[in-house]
């Protein structure tokens, strides 16, 4: 389990929450999607909190949340994932499936203590 980071230099840990439009006709091909990010982010050193899916109201939004030690090991795990084969591959569904329509990221900083 990743824990808070609070020291100096290092940077604190950071959540990313994804907010997806998805095809409502697609949600089982993003499913897969998800299964496939995430191993792969804690792969590369972060912690997956889950992708959720549309189960009652919109049948078009879905939601991702993942968190690193600091907004430097999330900038480096960006890097990383241009070259990696498996996430090549996940782009790739993404890509020509068009599973999804657009997303929101932004970041937060998780009060755990």
């Amino acid at each position: 389990m990743l824990k808070q980071n609070n020291s100096i230099g290092s940077g604190k840990m950071v959540t990313c929450y994804l907010k997806y439009v998805i095809d409502p006709y697609q949600v089982d091909v993003f499913e897969e999607y998800a299964k496939m990010w995430i191993p792969l982010v804690n792969k590369f050193g972060g912690q997956h909190h889950g992708y959720f899916l549309p189960h009652e109201g919109a049948n078009n939004i879905a939601y991702a949340l993942f968190s690193f030690p600091s907004l430097a090991e999330y900038e480096d795990y960006r890097k990383k994932i241009l070259v990696d084969e498996e996430c090549k591959k996940a782009f790739i569904l993404a890509e020509q499936t068009k599973c999804i329509i657009s997303y929101e990221r932004s970041f937060l900083r998780p009060v755990l203590e």
